[in-house]
């Protein structure tokens, strides 16, 4: 038998919230309340219920089960969560101090533990890769690589983790061991990014510039939704796994691929040299396999749920737009009027001003 899929249906003639999408997903956390179902169902069909998030529907909304004998979902409901949602208004001071707190305490390890020369294994951690080879691009290819084998590993044992461990432990252990990692990266790349061979040169290409800079900030709005739940990246509310579908999820099911691949694209072509494709091939290879395994652990999470999602959205970004698959919501603008969204805005602005800052903190942990 097919899994249930939930389908939410009104039975009070009381209208939708204008602007709130249909959603229909399975949380530990929703209210499992059971409710009469309409005259009209057909009970062969009904399982236990669910009632749906109050913040996009009305109280007087519920849902019902469909088997196999009906698969079809309408188009319009939302099978999956509304990404980057934030109401300001259900924030705790207290988890926003919390979390200043716990950033605060992790910078501080990660400077003594991994960035200071003195005490840390950073510098000893990218001599130990650069004794492998004299090629940077050799060098930048394995960290990448590293990287990649830890984060999308630890990715992988999420599951089997978290019932050990606890969704808190296991992320503070996904963290610590993911970050150090990206920020050698990183440093790498800033400090050896003109070594290499010139492979091209087109700095001097009119508008050039500003093409690629528009398509690297662009980029940062590909950010996966999950991103922006600072609170559950610092275990200060408990993590979850996520199945989103609105928002840049209508365009690409996997924003942080396309994304990366933009970023990629746009250094590579202004800087032009070897070191910046072999960052770039390692990076792009990751998000790659990111994706494949992205979709494999959310298919055993979610199930049909999923399949559906699946359906209608696209890797490639527009794809399922293109072809009808995807149909966006008149008023689709306002999924993106949304805080997380500003402040993307003014951390990417910032980010490209403080450039200077950056070049200059990477020289001086001479990697």
């Amino acid at each position: 038998m097919a899994t249930s899929i939930l389908l939410s249906s009104s039975f009070s003639p009381t209208p939708r919230i204008p602007g709130c999408p249909n959603f229909i997903f399975s949380t530990p956390k929703l209210n499992r309340i059971v409710t009469p179902m309409n005259s009209y169902s057909t009970r062969s069909f009904l399982k236990t219920t669910q009632l749906l998030p109050s913040n996009c529907l009305m109280k007087s909304r519920r849902v019902f089960v469909l088997g196999e004998s009906d698969t079809s979902v309408s188009k319009d409901v939302l099978v999956g969560e509304d990404s980057a949602d934030f109401d300001l208004a259900k924030q705790k001071i207290t988890s926003w101090i919390y979390f200043t707190g716990v950033l605060g305490v992790v910078l501080f390890i990660l400077d003594i533990a991994w960035l200071d020369n003195s005490t840390g294994f950073g510098k000893v951690f990218i001599d130990s890769l650069s004794a492998v080879s004299d090629s940077p691009e050799i060098v930048m290819f394995l960290l990448t690589l590293i990287f990649a084998i830890v984060h999308s590993g630890l990715a992988s044992l999420r599951d089997p983790g978290e019932k050990l461990i606890g969704e808190r432990a296991f992320r503070v252990l996904f963290a610590g061991t993911s970050l150090p990692l990206a920020v050698s990266t990183i440093v790498y790349f800033i400090n050896h990014r003109y070594d290499g061979v010139q492979l091209w040169q087109l700095q001097s290409v009119p508008w050039l510039h500003h093409l690629l800079w528009v398509t690297n900030f662009i980029s940062f709005f590909f950010l996966y939704p999950s991103t922006f739940n600072l609170l559950e990246v610092a275990a200060v509310d408990k993590p979850k796994m996520h199945l989103w579908e609105s928002g840049i999820m209508r365009i690409t099911r996997h924003p942080q691929l396309a994304g990366q691949v933009m970023w990629c694209l746009a250094h590579t072509v202004w800087i032009g040299n070897s070191v910046a494709v072999a960052a770039s091939v390692g990076l792009i290879g990751h998000h790659l396999f990111g994706a494949w395994n992205g979709d494999r652990r959310l298919k055993i999470r979610y199930g049909e749920a999923f399949d559906i999602v699946k359906s209608r959205t696209s890797i490639i970004p527009f794809a399922a737009i293109l072809d009808g698959r995807q149909k966006l919501p008149k008023d689709y603008y306002k999924e993106f009027i949304r805080l997380p969204y500003l402040a993307i805005t003014g951390l990417t602005l910032g980010a490209y001003f403080a450039h200077p800052l950056m070049q200059a903190a990477s020289y001086r942990l001479h990697w």
